[in-house]
């Protein structure tokens, strides 16, 4: 048996790293096994999404019977707090800490506000349910609650995290760090909603409530796991005397760089245009295409395989010296193919061709978001990693809420317009408003990618290096 261990082992370490593409992303300044103990808070970010846009979405509209209009309120909560991405960003670039810590108190406050308000939410939704005397609007107003501080807790513990890997991780790592981060947050997501389902399975109150707190519980020991000893101590930190620049002063600092507002620009066009079909294509399959709820529901895992094909490949790309504005690009081009797919399956009622566009979504989103933020993280200059990453990720969060809440509200009054005849006979028929929002959906990848244009031209100049080393 230790013969085979060891054969095992060996033909593991001759793997060509082209198979394994996070197996060149450890360092000595920080081990596979550190940099994995570290990205156990995207699991847990992973995780509050799913319960608040996927479990909690289902099961208060169905099981509970609240309004599906105050049930997308509460979910749009946890949008408030992502502007603020920056500012929390900037304030640990900037904390003074007696035990010279940047990062980690920050990273606390935030675990302790999505503990306290998936803790809060369980007793919120037992009020909800009522199952009790309390009036109903108490349960309203204290579930809203929950949904902020949850949301506020996620936005800080991401925000700060993705400042603390850059920290960590040397320069030339930080492509390979990103595409892992991103990977685990996925990963996050396909656990938790796996595991919501089977105990949820047989729904009762009782168990939801159980299943939240549960939540809560594992939030506070995931986040504790990845803080511990991961930021080094820096006592000439608390005792510096030099001023730190004001919000506005480090701001004004950031968007006159070369390129920060486009490149905040392109972030936000991009994330609209992959993002406005969040909540359509299980609706379009079931309802143009005529697929049942159990195939329509595998559109997720779909999606999760492409993402998670593009991360790997991006990790590889990256690796070789790509420039990380031109991976970018390379996402929107792969989007404008897959929403092409997705629009071309409801004439001829492919479902090959649907199913291929799911995958392609994923992937180009996947590609989209390391690539930019794999940008932001080089951009960053001096002291203020914070800000740069917070700024990006202030705009994609928000970007991406406003893209899913357009999306439904202009497929709804594009097939009501269609269903009145104002299109014509021929156009009065439900794909229209689906149709609507996938070809807008192309019109903004277009425009994404026209921005990203003079992004990818001024790396390129700057870089003689840009092309593809040899592996």
């Amino acid at each position: 048996m230790n013969r085979i261990t060891e054969l095992a082992k060996q033909s593991l370490m001759q793997m060509d790293t082209a198979f394994l593409p996070f197996a060149d992303v450890a360092t000595p300044e920080l081990p596979l096994k550190k940099l994995l103990r570290l990205s156990l808070f995207q699991v847990s970010v992973g995780m509050a999404v799913v319960l608040l846009i996927g479990t909690l979405n289902r099961v208060m509209i169905v099981e509970l019977g609240v309004p599906a209009w105050l049930v997308a309120v509460m979910i749009s909560l946890p949008l408030i707090f992502a502007p603020f991405r920056a500012v929390i960003g900037f304030k640990s670039d900037t904390h003074h800490s007696a035990l010279g810590w940047r990062r980690v108190p920050y990273l606390w406050y935030g675990t302790l506000l999505q503990f306290g308000g998936l803790a809060f939410m369980a007793f919120a939704l037992l009020v909800m349910s009522g199952d009790n005397n309390a009036p109903v609007l108490l349960g309203d107003f204290a579930t809203a609650i929950a949904f902020l501080m949850v949301g506020a807790g996620l936005h800080t513990v991401q925000t700060v995290g993705l400042a603390l890997a850059t920290d960590l991780a040397p320069r030339e790592k930080h492509p390979q760090v990103v595409t892992l981060l991103c990977g685990m947050l996925l990963v996050g997501m396909v656990i938790s909603a796996v595991l919501f389902g089977f105990l949820l399975a047989d729904f009762s109150p009782g168990k939801l409530i159980q299943v939240v707190q549960g939540s809560a519980v594992v939030t506070v020991v995931l986040n504790s796991i990845a803080l511990w000893k991961q930021e080094p101590r820096n006592p000439t930190r608390a005792k510096s005397d030099a001023k730190a620049p004001t919000f506005i002063e480090a701001w004004n600092s950031f968007v006159h760089q070369a390129q920060s507002t486009r490149a905040l620009l392109t972030v936000g066009i991009g994330t609209i245009a992959f993002s406005m079909q969040d909540v359509l294509l299980e609706p379009y399959g079931g309802q143009i295409l005529h697929l049942t709820v159990g195939t329509t529901t595998k559109l997720t895992a779909l999606l999760a395989i492409g993402g998670i094909c593009g991360f790997a490949l991006s990790a590889r790309l990256l690796g070789r010296g790509m420039e990380p504005y031109r991976l970018a690009a390379f996402g929107v081009t792969a989007g404008l193919a897959a929403f092409a797919c997705v629009l071309t399956a409801a004439p001829i009622y492919s479902l090959i061709l649907f199913a291929g566009g799911t995958v392609l979504i994923g992937f180009g989103s996947a590609l989209f978001v390391v690539g930019t933020l794999s940008a932001a993280m080089r951009n960053a200059k001096g002291d203020l990693t914070g800000l740069a990453l917070g700024s990006w990720g202030a705009v994609q969060a928000f970007a991406a809420g406003a893209a899913i809440a357009t999306g439904g509200v202009l497929r709804d009054g594009v097939s009501a317009l269609a269903q009145h005849g104002l299109f014509g006979p021929a156009l009065a028929r439900p794909v229209t408003g689906y149709a609507a929002v996938y070809l807008l959906e192309i019109i903004l990848l277009l425009a994404t990618l026209i921005a990203l244009l003079p992004l990818v031209r001024r790396t390129g100049e700057s870089s003689p290096s840009s092309s593809l080393r040899p592996a």
